[in-house]
């Protein structure tokens, strides 16, 4: 299939699905396509009367929202270069990637707007409050005079009336064009500036239309969860759904699991998209508890009856997301084993795909019917994936990526890039893995946390966590080396211990059993020390995988 023009794309789902509705804050407005069209009308007046040119950078960070969303659209409709950050960064985080990337205007959510310092970015022209586009801070008299006479410069504009034929978008001159900047998180200290070209965003597109099109139709509803700003939100929560003429809602307040349950019962979404936290969430609350007594697990393990309760289960699971969806992808970080195991053999719709902000984000995938449980997927449209390993069915090797999704590089960053890059096209991941001869590729843990055991063995300390993460009183924790032992530090559940009244004691106790439980489980090379219990979370990066960089 040739590659389309991105913001044609835009444009035709827009002027096709003019009359149904597009956006909702979960519990709050409704924007249809055409309301969409308007508002982006609207701020592309707003942007030409204030100077802003195609190819400037225009940033937005703020929780995921109608607004936010009509903002972002209408940044890449105009021509001008998207910088989306993630709200959960700290204000100095925030100040730094303005700044870096240059940015003209920056869009604020209410919250960001409390904590940004406007004097920390001394080049923008503006910052506009994300719920109603009003001036937050304006440098230049252009941009006051264009958003005090918007109504009217837009009644100077279209004198009679605002309809399909007056929505036009230019599109990109070539897929390499720059379409966005996004800031990596990374788990590994300071963020580099992903520079996403449209033929990514549309390779992406193409790919989500070829496997998920013919199973969700214009006006379903979806559910966007994962922050925008993150490309895995944004590819698969919102541009493919905008584009394919869905109606997404967006949970604008703190998802915890309660109220993604809620969601998901009210909404009842076509596709699912999440990251392992979610599903894990929901499982552990939801559904194990009345999986605990005894002749439930006597039950299981009789073949005949089995199938039949299993069928129970999984439509209890099914209800538990709403009921409706053809299935559930998850990606984002490891998936947990024990969890993983159970979704499969109760035959439950899900399949686990893989990719990095670098392509956009896809790089493997396969539908839940050929999904094989432990891998990622294989190879998606417009990529090719090889393992850089002598044999790379048996020795894990560094996973590289080609093709359309690949970024163009990072923003004012060639030695970063140069680093992943290499000359034949090839996208470093970092990340180790395995490929059986179907192609299914098996994720072994990321290259930069690898540990050397004593005799050079390679200990992959994830694998290790994920076992370690399904014993008792364990809510997450990470393998750490210290001269040649391997120590584990574990968070443990305080609702148990609290519910439980356990004393320290008995935790430690506790903890000791699961050591050995755990090292019964492992090769000597990689036993566990000791365990040492925190008490605090772990800190996180936004994509909630824990920033191991602080506990070495």
């Amino acid at each position: 299939m040739d590659m389309l023009p991105f913001r044609s794309i835009i444009e035709k789902s827009i002027i096709d699905n003019w009359n149904r509705d597009a956006l909702t804050d979960y519990k709050g407005a409704t924007l249809q396509y055409h309301d969409v069209a308007r508002k982006i009308e609207k701020l592309h007046i707003l942007f030409e009367h204030s100077g802003v040119r195609k190819g400037d950078r225009i940033a937005l960070c703020g929780r995921n929202s109608t607004q936010w969303a009509v903002a972002f659209l209408a940044t890449l409709t105009y021509g001008a270069t998207a910088v989306p950050i993630l709200h959960e960064f700290t204000a100095d985080q925030i100040h730094h990637i303005v700044n870096h990337s240059e940015s003209k205007l920056l869009f604020v959510g209410d919250v960001v707007a409390t904590q940004i310092d406007a004097t920390a970015m001394p080049h923008l022209e503006g910052i506009i409050n994300i719920p109603d586009y009003s001036l937050a801070v304006s440098r230049t008299d252009s941009l006051t005079n264009a958003r005090e006479n918007l109504n009217a410069f837009f009644g100077q504009k279209y004198p009679k009336y605002f309809r399909q034929q007056h929505v036009k978008y230019e599109a990109e001159q070539s897929g390499d064009e720059l379409a966005l900047i996004n800031y990596t998180s990374g788990t590994t200290g300071f963020s580099k500036g992903v520079m996403i070209p449209y033929r990514a965003l549309w390779g992406n597109y193409d790919f989500a239309e070829h496997v998920l099109g013919g199973h969700v139709k214009p006006g379903d509803s979806t559910i966007s969860i994962l922050p925008m700003a993150h490309m895995y939100g944004m590819a698969f929560e919102f541009i493919f759904e905008f584009l394919h003429g869905c109606h997404v809602y967006f949970l604008n307040r703190m998802p915890s699991p309660a109220i993604i349950a809620q969601a998901f019962a009210d909404v009842r979404p076509a596709i699912i998209i999440a990251v392992p936290l979610v599903i894990e969430k929901i499982i552990k609350k939801k559904v194990l508890p009345k999986l605990q007594n005894g002749t439930l697990k006597f039950l299981l393990k009789t073949p005949i009856i089995s199938r039949k309760i299993e069928q129970k289960i999984c439509e209890q699971v099914v209800q538990a997301f709403g009921g409706r969806f053809y299935e559930i992808i998850i990606g984002g970080a490891a998936f947990n084993q024990e969890v993983e195991s159970f979704l499969h053999r109760i035959g439950f719709p899900y399949t686990v795909g893989y990719g990095a902000t670098e392509c956009a984000p896809i790089i493997c995938y396969q539908d839940y019917h050929s999904y094989v449980p432990g891998s990622c997927g294989k190879a998606v449209i417009h990529m090719e994936v090889k393992i850089d390993s002598p044999d790379p069915r048996n020795v894990a090797g560094e996973i590289l990526a080609r093709g359309m999704n690949v970024m163009l590089g990072y923003y004012k960053n060639p030695e970063a890039t140069e680093e992943v890059l290499d000359a034949e096209g090839w996208y470093h991941t970092g990340d180790l893995g395995v490929m059986d001869e179907q192609g299914n590729v098996f994720i072994k843990g990321r290259s930069k946390n690898m540990l050397l055991g004593s005799n050079g063995q390679n200990i992959y300390p994830e694998e290790i966590e994920d076992k370690m993460n399904s014993l008792p009183l364990v809510t997450e924790s990470i393998v750490v080396q210290r001269e040649e032992k391997l120590v584990a530090l574990v968070y443990p559940d305080a609702d148990e211990i609290a519910q439980q009244r356990m004393s320290n004691e008995v935790v430690q106790q506790q903890m000791e059993q699961n050591r050995q439980d755990l090292n019964s489980l492992l090769p000597a090379y990689c036993k566990i020390s000791s365990i040492e219990i925190r008490t605090s979370e772990f800190e996180k990066t936004p994509k909630k995988s824990i920033k191991r960089y602080l506990y070495k």
